[in-house]
């Protein structure tokens, strides 16, 4: 008898501590270790040694930027524009003309146009809370579809179920599946600084491309380079930095062939003098405030690629 109460005592005391971690805590007394396994299978997947942090560094892994509770991508809530379906004309061949030519990687430069907003009308915009302040202030919400939400990194990208849809919250993966699109504008990075080298970063970012191209097989594809911060936030000591920013830019550069894949990057038009973001047009130093979000994607609508030509 005593035994069965010492058993019973132990059980209540162990349901006790379930309940407070999932209920209370949210299990977040473990995030840490939770957070290096998933680093360890990055680099098992990857092939290469993540970057590991130094003592002045709070690594809190994909989806805050800035470490603990003060994350880049912190508040906000999942964003989904309108659904868009139906056949595309495939983007193969060249059939000449001066704007072929640079789209096509014949080894110029891409030749661009400025479009109207209308042109987004068969995009998708997929990204973190930057596109998601895209989404909220650049007045596209009516014409073209985000799947975007706070914190999506790219090596959560596909697995994540943030576009609601007929009642039902679907993965990325699936929506890609639903729906096709014949240009698909990505803006991700910011929150995987912390996570592995520019390597293992370019690594899992060529295989989303790879992987979006063959979801979307009538799709160009836009990868916009990751926006700075500002000299100041890039100053703190953690491990959102200018310089960092910039090797994965022009590590992503790279992967543009100008044929279906094109690199744009708005840093020039967003930073100072020091170059970091202008800090009059961030609130945070590391997301643009409302009234400059036109300048994003004014720089957008002057770097369209003409898909009937």
């Amino acid at each position: 008898m005593k035994r069965l109460k010492r058993w019973s005592y132990l059980l209540l005391l162990a349901g006790m501590g379930i309940v407070y971690l999932s209920v209370g805590d949210g299990w977040q007394v473990y995030a840490g270790t939770f957070q290096r396994a998933e680093d360890i299978w990055h680099e098992i997947r990857y092939g290469k040694q993540a970057l590991q942090a130094d003592s002045s560094q709070t690594i809190s892994g994909p989806g805050t930027a800035d470490g603990g509770t003060g994350g880049a991508d912190e508040g906000g809530p999942d964003v989904q524009g309108q659904e868009v379906s139906g056949g595309n004309p495939a983007v193969s061949g060249n059939d000449g003309g001066t704007q072929t030519e640079g789209r096509f990687g014949d080894g110029s430069e891409p030749v661009y146009m400025t479009v109207e907003d209308d042109y987004f009308s068969d995009a998708v915009f997929i990204g973190d809370s930057r596109t998601m302040g895209l989404y909220e202030y650049g007045a596209l919400e009516e014409i073209t579809t985000f799947y975007a939400s706070k914190g999506l990194t790219v090596y959560k990208m596909f697995d994540s179920p943030i576009v609601e849809t007929a009642g039902q919250k679907l993965t990325v993966e699936e929506a890609l599946q639903q729906n096709q699109f014949k240009k698909i504008y990505l803006m991700i990075g910011i929150n995987e600084m912390g996570t592995g080298t520019v390597e293992t970063f370019t690594e899992a970012y060529k295989e989303a491309v790879a992987h979006l191209l063959e979801l979307q097989p009538d799709a160009i594809l836009y990868i916009q380079g990751i926006m700075k911060v500002t000299t100041e936030r890039s100053q703190k000591g953690d491990y959102i930095t200018n310089e960092g920013i910039a090797a994965r830019n022009e590590a992503l550069a790279g992967l543009a062939d100008n044929k279906r894949i094109f690199y744009l990057d708005v840093n020039d038009l967003i930073c100072d003098e020091t170059g970091g973001m202008e800090p009059s047009y961030t609130f945070d130093g590391v997301h643009l405030k409302a009234q400059y979000i036109d300048i994003w994607k004014d720089f957008l609508k002057s770097h369209a690629i003409d898909l009937d030509h």
